[in-house]
């Protein structure tokens, strides 16, 4: 690996969380040299390069945009009766003069309290809202603003019943802010090597310890997205033949667990009614007819190709991965083509070939784009574990790739779907919990504001919906999701 520069500077400069000892920070380099991270992880440091100085300022920007509130240290002795508890917590609508009217804005205040029922003093919990009508099958969310005091406020417009979601709790954000901190690498994949009757596996990763063994640099030479595995023993770096994620253990202790598992926390309980017609596949032919749709990602991607292939005539599926793909299918007589391929690593997936493995940034450099070519592209759920500036160097590769299509094609249309909430056990929640995709999707949101591209909010619609959350929504939302889809692509159809 070709030799690097590396600047001191101080741990706490730039922190994207507001806690002192952050291992996730923005270095600072002069500008005509490359911006090298390191942080300090289990005695040895890591290196995560920055591709520009221009991706470093704006990244900074970004990312201390979106700072969460500080959280309060775990009380020492550990107690979890000092926690908050949504089923104690109160709840108040402030009063207007002169009443409501359908359409007003109706504000609620909040009170969130201990297991023993005094109120919290300090903010930083993670709470969602909603309002709903069964009978309409129609929802809204709220916005809701946290006064670290202890105390919210909810904002709705005044349409229907509503609820309030204690997602994550002030002090289980500190437990993942630490788990960020200290274990950032929790998440580790390795790949095989083979030449001829031999092979040997070695442990990879975004950033990887140099001391510890020599590296192979599989640094993308295209989009400078970095990845890098240890030189197997006897093997040459060129002979990596497969992919693999590997989950290792997380060290949290007994009391940690327990803020855990109670994972979402209502305490107004009401449920969304949403009425999904079936499809008539016609219309989705009429739609499509003549067009190319190419989708990018991840499996919450994939359900949106093998939604709306489930009645195309050909597909080109069998040998390839049911995770990753590549997926083709055409329709000849409607002249209609759709295409899945998932995104490089990190990927967490069963073993699959190395060359199934493609960056969308340059899967986007290969396409002729044009008026009746769609491009879907949904990147998160394997980014939640990772240092947020990892996944902020993918979203800038993307974008740029996206700039390029558009000034190339103009007529491309561009969508650009965002996270979704998900359903939480205590092990799920630690490596990939609403709260970390949360921060990821507002990144994402800010790094594709710019007009040209569509948001899908799957956001808003998995937490508006009815149903429970779920890492891959079921097919009552993904309806929804294609129809928005749709939508964009034949606004003269009226979807």
């Amino acid at each position: 690996m070709q030799k690097q520069t590396i600047y001191k500077y101080t741990l706490t400069v730039y922190l994207w969380f507001s806690i002192k000892g952050s291992l996730i920070f923005f270095c600072l380099t002069p500008l005509s040299s490359y911006c090298i991270l390191k942080f300090y992880l289990e005695h040895f440091f890591k290196i995560y390069t920055y591709l520009s100085p221009e991706n470093t300022q704006e990244g900074r920007r970004l990312l201390d945009s979106i700072t969460w509130p500080e959280t309060p240290p775990l009380p020492k002795p550990f107690s979890l009766n000092l926690t908050t508890n949504g089923a104690k917590s109160s709840f108040s609508i402030v009063l207007r003069d002169g009443g409501w009217r359908v359409g007003d804005e109706l504000m609620v205040r909040i009170q969130l309290r201990d297991y023993n029922g005094n109120p919290k003093k300090s903010g930083g919990d993670y709470l969602t809202s909603r309002l709903h009508n069964r009978m309409l099958g129609a929802g809204v969310v709220g916005q809701v603003q946290d006064h670290l005091n202890g105390t919210f406020t909810a904002v709705f417009p005044l349409l229907w019943n509503g609820t309030v979601l204690l997602v994550q709790t002030s002090e289980s954000i500190t437990v993942l802010k630490r788990v960020t901190e200290e274990q950032p690498d929790r998440i580790w994949f390795s790949s095989d090597f083979r030449f001829g009757s031999v092979t040997e596996t070695s442990t990879c990763n975004v950033c990887l310890d140099a001391d510890k063994a020599p590296l192979c640099n599989f640094t993308d030479l295209h989009t400078g997205e970095q990845w890098f595995c240890y030189k197997p023993k006897t093997l040459d770096c060129n002979t990596r033949v497969s992919h693999v994620v590997v989950f290792r253990g997380l060290k949290i202790n007994k009391e940690e667990r327990l803020l855990f598992q109670r994972y979402k926390d209502y305490f107004l309980v009401c449920f969304l009614y949403i009425t999904v017609n079936d499809y008539l596949f016609n219309l989705i032919i009429a739609c499509l007819k003549g067009k190319q749709v190419h989708m990018f990602g991840d499996s919450t991607t994939r359900q949106f190709y093998e939604f709306i292939t489930k009645k195309l005539p050909s597909k080109f599926d069998k040998h390839s991965t049911p995770q990753c793909g590549p997926f083709l299918a055409v329709d000849h007589t409607n002249d209609i083509m759709m295409t899945f391929r998932c995104h490089g690593p990190p990927l967490r997936n069963y073993k699959i070939n190395l060359s199934q493995l493609q960056y969308v940034a340059n899967e986007l450099d290969r396409l002729n784009g044009g008026p009746n070519t769609v491009v879907v592209v949904g990147v998160w759920a394997h980014f939640g574990s990772f240092p947020m500036e990892v996944y902020y160097q993918r979203l800038m590769a993307i974008r740029r790739a996206v700039g390029r299509l558009l000034n190339r094609a103009p007529g491309t249309k561009v969508i650009i779907r965002t996270a979704n909430m998900k359903d939480m056990n205590v092990d799920s929640s630690l490596y990939n919990s609403d709260w970390y995709s949360l921060q990821r999707d507002k990144v994402l949101r800010a790094v594709f504001k710019h007009p040209g591209v569509l948001l899908l909010e799957a956001w808003e619609m998995v937490q508006a919906h009815y149903l429970p959350h779920n890492l891959h929504p079921p097919p009552g939302i993904i309806k929804l999701m294609v129809d928005m889809i749709l939508s964009n692509t034949c606004p003269e159809n009226g979807g």
